[in-house]
């Protein structure tokens, strides 16, 4: 493994990690969003860079992006439906 890919592969762990824990977080939410997504972007090019038989720590990497990025965006969600319920009881407040 080239010190490129490795680096690479370590950047895609990390921000894939971070995707992870953030998501849990309301306003964090929206960063670690972005992180967990630019660790499937370091991951992909991490395994494209890597040696055939070392791409292990890459595909790590590729994965916890995967799952960062499917945790944060059911965060955002969340959050939209959250507010979309209070603006709802708010109207429906004010007309009663």
């Amino acid at each position: 493994m080239n010190n490129n890919s490795k680096g690479l592969s370590i950047a895609a762990l990390v921000c894939g990690i971070l995707g992870i824990i953030g998501s849990f977080i309301p306003i964090v939410c929206y960063v670690t969003f972005i992180l967990a997504i630019l660790g499937i972007v370091f991951g992909v090019k991490a395994r494209k860079t890597a040696l055939p038989g070392e791409t292990g720590l890459a595909t790590a990497g590729l994965v916890l992006g995967i799952i960062g990025t499917v945790c944060g965006a059911l965060g955002v969600i969340c959050v939209i439906c959250a507010l979309g319920v209070v603006g709802a009881a708010g109207a429906a407040g004010a007309l009663g």
